[in-house]
């Protein structure tokens, strides 16, 4: 299990071929992208760079641009004349805007964790939002070995991150516990059970989560992220470096899933 972007460049270093790695940018990259692919989005491409974003949408007039520097989207200031489309705000994600659009992304965290993957055997994305989804598919199929990558945030690591790792770990355990388990893994395991009851709680205490509850017009983000167990698919990052849905359980839920959670007035 990794912590931090600190530990992103020894992954290119690392044979991942025959490895699954769970990307988690809780607040909010990861859980952005299973709204959008919930909402009816076609794929998603993860870029690092706004330039890279930019040159994809000169090749490709229909995609939409999305992303945020600093936790807010990304405007013409900062491109040199475009505005983004979207943010990083899974309430943007709405079906009136995705549905049937490919959506290309850059983030601060998130999506530079999806590139650090991109040669493992598969890639993930997690969030809280289908935590039940991944671990089923993981019991079925038995990676040989799997590496939860938590994005963190800025260079550091992120509670939020640790927590949904901790409980991919709870359930788990039972099929990785008689391998070579990293402490890292042991640590968000035990963490999570004192924190579970009451996520939003903990949220408060996570320096990202702090900055968004703050934040007049993204602290309902905070609420709708911590949200466990409403979408039943996976999703993956391909071979061509987009991210589609892999697999579904059952149904998914019925109209537009980002209005699964409105928060407490302030």
């Amino acid at each position: 299990m990794l912590f931090s972007p600190a530990e992103f460049n020894a992954l290119a270093q690392r044979d991942l071929g025959r490895t699954a790695c769970v990307v988690l940018d809780v607040l909010r990259a990861t859980t952005s992208m299973m709204t959008a692919l919930a909402n009816g989005a076609e794929a998603i491409i993860p870029v690092l760079e706004i330039s890279e974003a930019l040159a994809i949408k000169q090749g490709q007039p229909e995609v939409l641009l999305a992303g945020e520097r600093n936790g807010l989207r990304i405007r013409a200031d900062q491109t040199g004349g475009v505005d983004f489309d979207l943010g990083n705000s899974p309430r943007e994600f709405v079906a009136e805007k995705v549905r049937g659009k490919t959506i290309v992304m850059t983030t601060t965290n998130g999506t530079r964790a999806l590139r650090a993957c991109a040669h493992a055997e598969t890639v993930l994305i997690g969030s809280f939002l289908n935590l039940r989804a991944i671990a089923n598919l993981i019991r079925r199929e038995l990676p040989p070995h799997l590496i939860l990558v938590c994005s963190g945030t800025q260079d550091q690591a992120a509670l939020e991150d640790t927590l949904a790792a901790g409980a991919l770990c709870e359930r788990l355990w039972p099929y990785y516990a008689s391998g070579q388990v990293a402490d890292s893994a042991e640590i968000a395991r035990r963490i999570y059970p004192l924190m579970q009851a009451d996520l939003l709680g903990a949220m408060k205490h996570s320096r990202n989560g702090h900055r968004l509850l703050n934040h007049p017009e993204l602290r309902g983000d905070v609420y709708f992220c911590v949200q466990r167990e409403t979408l039943s698919f996976v999703a993956g990052m391909q071979k061509d470096g987009t991210v589609r849905k892999l697999a579904c359980e059952t149904p998914p839920p019925s109209g537009d899933t980002t209005s699964i959670y409105s928060p407490p007035s302030a």
